[in-house]
């Protein structure tokens, strides 16, 4: 009998990758991992994914490779079964990862909600979307509202970016701003975790999610679970909310694991309708209708808003949007631009001929961008990139559409204008009778 360990290569992004493999391989004597691949997130590649957090199994860690080499992996080392741990895919992306590993050699796998849902003993809600961008931090920022209006201590749990030293992100727990300067967290971090502080959360993150899960629940009655980069939860929801983005139909049946989160929502917001014609409305419901018809559907307005219109009004503007919603999540542009073009800016600066480094490359990778910059800082040297950039800019004033405080990440001397949105039920069920369905199915786990 061939007692021989399967041979496997996990594709992955920084997230899901590490996630999976706790789960299912990590004290598995069935299985020997033998790399990571990395895409997506800029200087991850060459690091390990360290000793302490792989187990006996690996006692030199497991090493991090870059994705372009994947067929060179499998053929050097034998590799017998990939595994992709990665999300925000078309399905041209997902089919051509698929036709990479087969025609390697290799067999393919995605493993499956029940293989990589965590349990929880507190009663949990899960916000997940379609794709990165249709508004999921606006719609847990609302839940969590309400929520706490009625008593409920609530403790975000947000989807990995494993950006940093792997080694230190086991279990990362966030109060204050202060918190995210001590781990040092990258930009695209802050725009993910900087909204629940600023609203007086505790907001968990990491690498291993069995350790975050026990963390948060000794301290929360409910738990949400903010999943980032349209991935499904990794801890299983009493209730799950999907929420499709009405400026991007089709996504809801064309992207991966987007189309996964649609097929399983027990409540589906369509967001953005005040930007959007209604035709991408109808589209997007008959899509929901056909692939789900048990859920619950509500339509939505992404209310933006500034403090001071007058400082766009007739001005010269640089509009800079949340990397993720606008690199690989696919959208031209976020709130920046639409509070650019809402409250009359004079001009909207085309960047590229002024961008360096990191932030000229994401506009050359990313050429659907209209006229943003990407808030790609992952590095030191890529946060320098951005502000040299918007120094470079001939503009009266800087439009944030991200979520954080830019001041604090970049100093330039031009004044910046920071966007705030926020949903809007306009058809449906509103926030309080979701909150309301939620507690209904999670009273079994209610004290």
């Amino acid at each position: 009998m061939d007692h021989r360990r399967v041979k496997v290569v996990i594709m992955g992004a920084g997230g899901r990758d590490f996630h999976n493999f706790n789960v299912v391989f990590r004290d598995n004597p069935k299985y020997e991992v033998l790399a990571f691949t990395a895409t997506q997130i800029p200087g991850i590649v060459g690091r390990r994914y360290p000793p302490e957090l792989a187990g006996s199994l690996y006692p030199s860690g497991i090493p991090i490779v870059p994705e372009e080499m994947l067929e060179d992996y499998v053929a050097k080392w034998g590799v017998d079964l990939v595994v992709l741990s990665y999300s925000d895919l078309t399905y041209q992306e997902l089919g051509e990862r698929i036709s990479r590993a087969l025609a390697s050699g290799a067999s393919f796998m995605i493993l499956g909600p029940r293989d990589t849902m965590l349990p929880s003993s507190k009663p949990v809600i899960a916000v997940t979307a379609v794709k990165t961008g249709a508004g999921k931090s606006s719609v847990s920022r609302a839940i969590i509202r309400e929520l706490r209006g009625r008593g409920l201590s609530t403790i975000p749990i947000r989807h990995p970016m494993a950006y940093g030293d792997p080694s230190k992100m086991a279990v990362q727990r966030f109060s204050t701003l202060e918190d995210l300067d001590r781990y040092g967290v990258t930009v695209e971090e802050r725009e993910e975790y900087e909204h629940y502080i600023t609203n007086g959360l505790v907001v968990y993150a990491g690498i291993d999610y069995g350790r975050i899960l026990a963390e948060a629940e000794k301290e929360a009655d409910v738990i949400l679970w903010d999943g980032g980069n349209n991935d499904w939860p990794f801890i299983e929801p009493d209730y799950m909310i999907t929420v499709a983005d009405a400026l991007r139909p089709g996504l809801e049946v064309s992207a991966f694991p987007g189309e996964v989160n649609a097929r399983m929502a027990d409540h589906i917001i369509v967001n953005k309708i005040d930007q959007a014609p209604r035709s991408n409305v109808e589209r997007i419901l008959d899509n929901i209708r056909r692939i789900n018809p048990r859920a619950e559907i509500s339509l939505a307005a992404s209310r933006v808003r500034v403090d001071d219109p007058e400082m766009i009004r007739g001005k010269r503007v640089a509009v800079v949007e949340d990397s993720p919603t606008v690199t690989h999540g696919g959208a031209p542009y976020g709130a920046g631009m639409v509070a650019a073009r809402q409250y009359g800016a004079g001009e909207i600066v085309d960047p590229r001929p002024y961008a360096v480094g990191i932030i000229r490359r994401m506009m050359e990778e990313y050429p659907h961008m209209d006229k943003v910059v990407p808030s790609t800082g992952y590095t030191p040297s890529q946060v320098r990139d951005l502000e040299e950039t918007l120094r470079r800019m001939p503009v009266d004033v800087i439009v944030s559409g991200t979520p954080i405080d830019l001041s604090r990440i970049v100093n330039i001397d031009k004044p910046i204008v920071r966007v705030w949105y926020d949903i809007e039920i306009v058809e449906g069920p509103d926030i309080k009778e979701i909150v309301d369905r939620f507690l209904e199915r999670a009273k079994h786990k209610m004290g």
